[in-house]
């Protein structure tokens, strides 16, 4: 026994406030001035012997301590409400919260979430996130199953590699190139790109490809998202780099660029979590959903905790 009492109260408390990372809002979601708030959190990191967040810059971010104990808290409100339901006779049917990007949830989890919701209503609860935010999300326990590309595989997480697919030139059917039924880096000199802003992990690979390979090319327009990206190409503002799960609008082509890499979509999830029958069929669903022709070669690398 370590002699420390931590109040479930404060643990609730603390889990809106990291959905949120804004006292103010947390506070109103709890019903709660914003000074009582603030007291239960500097009682639980008191009590714990940490800081739990931390200012940076106008931002309020979960320090790692505050991370776990987030990740803890939010455990343990879900084992208390699930104890709770099956205490009073109400079936233990929380929704299964998945975390991914626009490219997953319009190619990827799309109908796979709408037979399960057309099954049994509101047993999915899509959170539409970045990069950042989906781990976040799946680290804290906000969301069991997180979709994404990954660049850098988190160490902490299990990353299940699920769906791979070429890199795809996306430009009008009526383009010079759209003759070719492949292409290389090379045939984009001179092109004008529609690209994420920049410190983008997409943005940046494709930028390096084109300097390593030498090729010139100019930015037409920075574009936030892929559905954006998909109505400048619509405009013929640019031409653009897209995953090959991308369906082109009428009017619009895709060819293979040959010499970039596949693009990997990954499942992520906390270690333990398939555990949770609702969960790994949730991952099973995904993955037959996905086209044969796209799905890894047996023996994928799956990233555990180290």
């Amino acid at each position: 026994m370590t002699g420390i009492r931590v109040s479930s109260d404060a643990l609730y408390a603390f889990v809106v406030f990291a959905d949120h990372l804004n006292l103010t809002r947390a506070a109103e979601a709890l019903a709660i001035s914003q000074p009582s708030l603030h007291s239960k959190i500097a009682t639980l990191a008191r009590e714990l012997g940490m800081p739990l967040y931390q200012r940076t810059g106008n931002r309020l971010r979960l320090t790692p301590g505050g991370e776990r104990v987030a990740q803890f808290a939010r455990d343990h409100q879900n084992r208390l409400d699930l104890f709770l339901k099956d205490l009073h006779g109400v079936p233990a049917d929380q929704p299964l919260v998945t975390a991914a990007g626009h490219t997953a949830y319009l190619y990827l989890l799309g109908p796979t979430i709408r037979r399960m919701l057309a099954e049994r209503p509101g047993s999915i609860r899509p959170l539409h996130t970045n990069r950042t935010q989906m781990q976040a999300a799946v680290r804290t326990g906000r969301a069991q199953l997180g979709v994404f590309s990954l660049h850098v595989l988190p160490t902490d997480l299990v990353a299940t590699p699920i769906a791979a697919y070429s890199q795809m030139l996306l430009m009008p059917k009526n383009h010079r190139l759209a003759r070719r039924r492949t292409l290389r880096l090379r045939d984009l000199a001179g092109s004008d790109l529609i690209v994420p802003p920049p410190a983008r992990p997409h943005r940046i690979n494709l930028e390096r490809a084109l300097i390593d390979a030498d090729v010139p090319w100019t930015i037409a327009v920075e574009a936030e998202g892929l559905p954006m990206t998909l109505d400048f190409a619509a405009l013929g503002v640019g031409l653009a780099v897209v995953a090959g799960c991308v369906t082109p609008a009428p009017g619009l082509v895709t060819r293979p660029v040959t010499d970039l890499p596949r693009v990997i979509f990954h499942a992520i999830h906390r270690p333990g979590a398939l555990e949770d029958p609702r969960v790994a069929g949730l991952l099973t669903a995904i993955r037959d959903g996905i086209p044969v022709t796209a799905r890894p070669k047996a023996g994928g690398t799956t990233r555990r905790e180290t």
